[in-house]
């Protein structure tokens, strides 16, 4: 059932009235829309309506609370820097009754934002400019969060990357069978049964005090940083939604996953998915450039390995919910988790090759 937009808006501190909304259809949790409000006077303008998924996030309250503490904490930093807070971070709208979320009668959780003007996502780069551009802006989000007290975050998906618990996930839902698939997908099993070993690594030096926790994004997507169209520079880190506190390898190692792939997530022929090591490069760079300097050596010698590891994790995590029925990712046509998966496999073999010359490009690229 389509969502009495009008209805939402009344709920918000908006304004203008509302004109149009049209959904924004990247994303695969939320449902998102794009509504142009006109006040008299002024030119239209547009916020950002999305209705959080609940089965996925259990607890939006507290989600809300993280966004709201994270949001002013750089907006503050982006003010002390001379910039602005309203292009440079997200900007929350309120509800008419003082908080940043609604609950509808049946149910539903609603929030709102300012849309960034004058830029926009892309969900491929367009040049190793924008690649190294976006890397910058997610090691410049780290940079502005690494004094925020990570123990007053909550953690909306409990367990979000930690590796061994994703890989016991997996597990079970070969041993569960729910639809009768694992018959069918023997060698993508095997796949990862024979990668065990490595789902641990990164927990286990978390847990040795070898890697600092920090507050991380834990989605480090390309279309998850704003390019300004003029300049061409990542301006604003998007999707707060998983910020909890984590490992700086979760975030690097998702931007490349994403980022480095030569195809789409979803391609089917895998022939085409190869890790492009010049985009490699500029993220390894534009990251080291903003984050370098406050990162551990024992972080940035984990960087390549990290890269491999949250692209097992992810095709992990697809696989996972293909034999549970499709329950967590958005699909658009049958197998789609499967075909997703294939890909991330794909990615890791090919790392698996190039591990040598990724190491080499981080080696190169390290502050100092």
């Amino acid at each position: 059932m389509n969502p009495d937009l009008s209805d939402i808006a009344k709920h918000f501190c908006f304004r203008g009235d509302l004109l149009t909304a049209e959904p924004v259809r990247s994303g695969h949790i939320n449902d998102s829309y794009a509504a142009v409000f006109h006040a008299p006077g002024e030119e239209p303008h547009r916020y950002l309506l999305q209705r959080i998924n609940h089965h996925v996030f259990r607890s939006p309250e507290r989600l809300m609370q993280n966004i709201e503490g994270i949001t002013e904490h750089i907006r503050n930093k982006v003010r002390a820097a001379g910039g602005d807070p309203d292009r440079e971070a997200l900007t929350l709208v309120p509800t008419v009754d003082g908080g940043v979320l609604h609950r509808t009668p049946g149910g539903e959780y609603w929030r709102a934002a300012l849309f960034v003007e004058g830029a926009q996502t892309y969900e491929i780069a367009r040049s190793l400019d924008q690649v190294y551009s976006a890397a910058q802006a997610f090691g410049n989000f780290q940079r502005m969060v690494s004094d925020f007290p990570a123990e007053q975050l909550h953690e909306t998906i409990p367990d979000f990357h930690h590796t061994p618990k994703r890989f016991e996930a997996f597990v079970q839902a070969v041993q569960r069978d729910a639809r009768n698939r694992a018959h069918t997908v023997q060698a993508e099993i095997q796949f990862v049964e024979q990668r065990a070993s490595e789902t641990s690594v990164l927990i286990d030096r978390l847990e040795a005090g070898i890697l600092p926790q920090r507050v991380t994004h834990n989605d480090t997507k390309f279309n998850n940083v704003m390019i300004d169209d003029e300049t061409g520079q990542g301006i604003c880190v998007i999707d707060l939604d998983t910020v909890m506190p984590g490992l700086s390898l979760y975030d690097f190692g998702d931007a490349v996953r994403s980022g480095a792939n030569t195809a789409a997530e979803d391609e089917r022929d895998l022939s085409l998915i190869t890790v492009d090591l010049d985009i490699f490069e500029q993220l390894t760079a534009g990251y080291l450039d903003a984050a370098g300097e406050f990162l551990t050596t024992a972080e940035i010698e984990t960087l390549a390995f990290s890269a491999r590891l949250m692209t097992l994790e992810c095709g992990m995590r697809f696989l996972t919910d293909h034999l549970d029925g499709d329950l967590y990712f958005r699909i658009h046509r049958p197998d789609h988790n499967l075909d997703r998966c294939r890909t991330q496999f794909k990615l890791v073999r090919d790392m698996e090759d190039k591990v040598a010359a990724m190491e080499r490009i981080v080696e190169r690229h390290q502050p100092g």
